[in-house]
């Protein structure tokens, strides 16, 4: 089946809607939640990890469902479509909270959340599961994976370029309002891009997987070691750069400070989401150009992220960290290896498609795909609860009085944040490349081989 323009074109698209939907969720209900509605970011923290152990329940029973669907429309697109829709509704309403007492609004956001996983769990393992059973060869497996992380990338950029200039912009004095209007929009965009990705896809004919029960979906993944290294991996380095995101917005708006700290913020996320898709667009294909094989280019990004946050901390000890020329340096590096990573990921775990196949005689891209959707929300559940108990523990004080001044906290708060933002990630990111090292085995030249072995069944 040929991949054309136009099946990378919709899958795009597809990608940039989703990722809006997933950064609005990932990089700012943290800070809504406990910033502007006042509760205890370590209990956010909490909630946001029991929903990752009910995403543990619920995320092999979606990959079994979507492997084992048979309908016209193809194996795919009906989820997606259907977690699409039910999805930008729970969005909403995760940042329209009513005005309720406190306790009653921890409830709310308990339950609200939760939805919010299940159906991005809906339309999510789908979208991924399909690059595997539009393309046939590695290089378009590659090519749609390129496409789809690239465009994931410009979905997230937008978010963080644009949207606390649009909540101050929509809600005036009130974020709270601002947050509200943010994510109808979005909402809309979402339902739009991914009609337009589920039109436009189309899967060729797979076989069906023999994979019937969770249990038995379990026994394949740990037979995937491949898969499985690959899975470990991308917790790591979410967890990293999640730990970035959430803590990012608190450094520019309690310790850079000011009363234009949204559009220093903005600034910097958009520095930041410009070399981000700058390393998928240009980066990568450059360094793969040059002959660099996938494993050789993940190697070198690690290593470029890692000294990144070193020149940060460093920028951080000394106390330059108020200019933000300077700041950008090191944040460039960090979106950018972000966006090469991301890219590289993807890739391997399409190959660990194939390999599971040879390995089993089994093809499992739903469930292989599956535990991708589980593991990224599952790191970035650990990052939030990290940044929550962080957050309380160096005792920095939300700002809910939205028309009084910006509270002001104390330098060893500031110092316990600067410290967070940037250790936590190194260490991460570390112990990705270190396991990558040892366990990797997927590297180019045995992808091209099992290709081979693959089509001459």
């Amino acid at each position: 089946m040929q991949l054309t323009f136009g099946k990378k074109l919709a899958y795009g698209i597809g990608a940039v809607g989703k990722d809006m939907v997933y950064a609005l969720s990932a990089n700012y209900v943290m800070y809504y939640y406990q910033d502007i509605l006042g509760l205890s970011p370590t209990f956010v923290g909490l909630i946001l990890m029991i929903a990752r152990v009910f995403d543990a329940l619920n995320d092999p029973f979606m990959g079994i469902l979507v492997a084992k669907t048979k309908s016209r429309f193809g194996r795919f697109r009906p989820w997606l479509f259907t977690g699409t829709v039910l999805n930008a509704f729970v969005l909403y309403a995760l940042f329209a909270a009513p005005v309720m007492e406190s306790a009653q609004m921890m409830v709310y956001f308990s339950v609200v959340y939760i939805l919010w996983g299940v159906t991005y769990t809906m339309m999510d393992i789908p979208y991924w599961s399909m690059i595997p059973a539009v393309t046939t060869t590695p290089k378009d497996r590659e090519n749609l994976s390129v496409v789809g992380r690239t465009c994931a990338g410009i979905g997230s950029a937008l978010i963080a370029m644009g949207t606390m200039l649009l909540v101050g912009m929509l809600g005036g004095d009130s974020e709270r309002n601002g947050f509200r209007s943010v994510a109808l929009i979005v909402s809309v965009i979402f339902v739009v891009t991914e009609v337009i990705c589920c039109l436009f896809m189309k899967e060729r004919p797979v076989s069906d997987t023999n994979t019937v029960t969770v249990k038995e979906m379990f026994r394949a993944l740990f037979r995937n070691d491949q898969a499985l290294v690959v899975v470990s991996t991308i917790v790591l380095i979410n967890r990293a750069l999640s730990l970035t995101s959430n803590f990012i917005i608190y450094f520019f708006k309690y310790d850079f400070g000011g009363e234009g700290w949204k559009g220093t913020y903005t600034l910097f996320s958009t520095v930041g989401g410009a070399f981000q898709i700058l390393g998928m667009m240009l980066v990568y294909p450059l360094l793969r150009g040059r002959k660099m094989a996938n494993e050789q280019i993940f190697r070198l990004t690690c290593v470029t992220a890692i000294c990144a946050y070193l020149i940060l901390l460093a920028l951080c000890l000394t106390g330059f960290t108020h200019n933000l020329i300077v700041l950008c340096i090191p944040g460039a590096l960090v979106f950018m290896a972000n966006g090469i990573l991301s890219v590289l990921t993807t890739v391997f775990l399409s190959s660990s498609v194939d390999y599971g196949e040879i390995k089993s005689g089994r093809r499992e891209e739903s469930v292989i795909f599956s535990m991708q959707t589980f593991v990224v929300k599952a790191a970035s559940g650990l990052a939030v609860f990290m940044t929550g108990v962080g957050l309380d523990l160096i005792g920095l004080q939300g700002n809910t009085d939205e028309t009084g001044p910006i509270v002001q906290q104390s330098v060893q708060t500031l110092t316990g944040l600067r410290l967070l933002m940037t250790v936590l990630p190194i260490l991460g990111l570390i112990l990705a490349l270190v396991f990558f090292v040892r366990r990797f085995r997927l590297t180019d030249d045995y992808a091209l081989e099992m290709n081979r072995q693959l089509h001459k069944q």
